[in-house]
């Protein structure tokens, strides 16, 4: 039973420990999902869809209300000095001041109002909080593409360190080789070799070993990144499926259509007919801040003072002691002449500024796509010339060591060979990694993110 659970045990933690592979298209998912910058956009939409009740909520019943407890003094009898005078002898009291005693004073004054029309104001405020809520919705999309750009920008670039890394320890490895070979001919005083071509292949080796330590340094800065970006953990194990790095499929639209589809599909060209919307509302809204609000009602009150006697005279208002209820149909009308000018004017401004942005808009965002897909046709050019360059830099290198080891070549020309194939293989790896991301940015360009994640066979 020991053994049994030791081994269930262990094998509890090997699976634990066991690496998590991510393909591309699972990265930017676990991305999507995870990422808390998206779900930070995503709760300001949220507030902003909360604006919207808080608006629409305004043309509902509402209830103002006050209620105050307070002291005052004692009062008694009634408004005449003797409360037994007659018709024409009667003397008004004059101790108003006079402090007898305090008491008490108990007030509540309650309005249940319901607005009934205000010229514009709550429905212009309303369709401008919608149309803020489509602009942070728009942020969430333009945070969506951002993430799907980091992530590619990670996966992408732990490839090319890492193929980079295995690049460098093979030409390492065959320059170990050829370093063993020149000094067992120097110490068996064999082939035509020289001590300076021991210390040249020493010195290529070492430069070969400062940039396979670069690449592992990125290698290992890009697989955290890509931890990081999809929520795995810098602590846990990750690995990627693809086996090395390789140029994805060149896009086949024209760029006339991508412009056009950009234009449509952009998040940013949805914010800014938003952002026009709610601009409109919000002028609209401001101008009518100068008309009045009509609204219909119940109002009513309740004073109470035990310690002052009520008066029972209908033409007399009693602060202390007064009670009544009343529907109410009435107009509320603030008026600021310059206060509102100067909103209108601002709020008419603010909307000629999205205008221009929008202008802007019309010509920068098909730029932006024209940009992007000349970078990614060049760049598709320069990775097929340089794959060829890198294979016969390869070959070169194989021909040149192979003769060096039969004694047939020099080790200068040897050197060149293996020079020539780092350089090429490397640039190759290199502008593949920008190939890609420059199809990633012409995606993001275009509004959509069809994944191209997959190797070109």
């Amino acid at each position: 039973m020991k053994q049994i659970l030791l081994a269930a045990g262990l094998a509890l933690a090997s699976f634990s420990l066991a690496a998590e592979t991510l393909t591309l298209e699972q990265a930017v998912a676990r991305a999507l999902a995870s990422d808390p910058r998206i779900e930070e956009r995503q709760h300001l939409a949220e507030a902003a869809q909360a604006l919207v009740a808080e608006v629409e909520g305004r043309g509902d019943w509402f209830i103002d209300g006050d209620f105050r407890i307070a002291l005052t003094t004692v009062a008694e009898g009634d408004i005449f000095v003797d409360d037994a005078c007659t018709p024409g002898n009667c003397e008004l009291r004059d101790d108003r001041y006079s402090i007898d005693g305090l008491t008490p004073w108990f007030y509540v004054k309650v309005g249940v109002i319901k607005p009934l029309y205000t010229f514009g104001k709550l429905e212009n405020y309303a369709e401008a909080a919608k149309a803020y809520v489509d602009v942070k919705r728009g942020d969430t999309r333009v945070q969506q593409a951002a993430t799907v750009l980091d992530v590619k920008k990670a996966y992408y670039g732990y490839l090319a360190a890492r193929d980079s890394r295995l690049l460098l320890g093979d030409v390492a490895k065959r320059l170990q080789g050829a370093i063993d070979l020149v000094q067992h001919w120097l110490d068996e005083g064999e082939g035509d070799v020289s001590q300076s071509d021991l210390y040249a292949l020493q010195s290529g080796k070492a430069l070969v070993a400062k940039y396979k330590a670069q690449a592992s340094a990125m290698e290992r800065i890009a697989l955290d990144g890509l931890k990081v970006v999809t929520g795995v953990g810098l602590s846990q194990p990750l690995s990627v499926a693809d086996r090395r790095l390789r140029p994805v499929p060149l896009p086949g639209t024209e760029l006339a259509q991508l412009q056009g589809q950009a234009l449509e599909m952009r998040p940013e060209m949805a914010q800014l007919e938003a952002g026009l919307k709610a601009r409109r509302s919000l002028l609209l809204a401001r101008k009518a801040e100068i008309k009045p609000n009509v609204y219909a009602g119940l109002a009513g009150v309740l004073s109470y003072s035990p310690g002052r006697d009520r008066l029972e005279n209908p033409f007399i208002y009693d602060p202390f002691n007064d009670a009544g209820i009343t529907p109410v149909v009435g107009m509320q009308w603030k008026w600021a002449g310059a206060v509102q000018d100067a909103k209108t004017a601002a709020a008419e401004a603010n909307l000629n500024a999205v205008i221009a942005k929008s202008s802007l808009a019309q010509q920068g965002i098909p730029y932006q796509v024209a940009e992007q897909y000349h970078q990614v046709q060049g760049y598709y050019e320069s990775v097929q010339a340089l794959e060829t360059a890198a294979r016969a830099a390869r070959r070169w290198m194989v021909a040149s060591f192979t003769d060096f080891e039969a004694g047939l070549g020099q080790a200068d020309k040897m050197l060149v060979a293996f020079q020539g194939y780092v350089m090429a293989a490397s640039d190759y790896l290199k502008t593949t990694f920008e190939y890609n991301m420059h199809v990633a940015q012409l995606d993001n360009a275009v509004g959509v993110a069809p994944e191209r994640a997959k190797a070109v066979p």
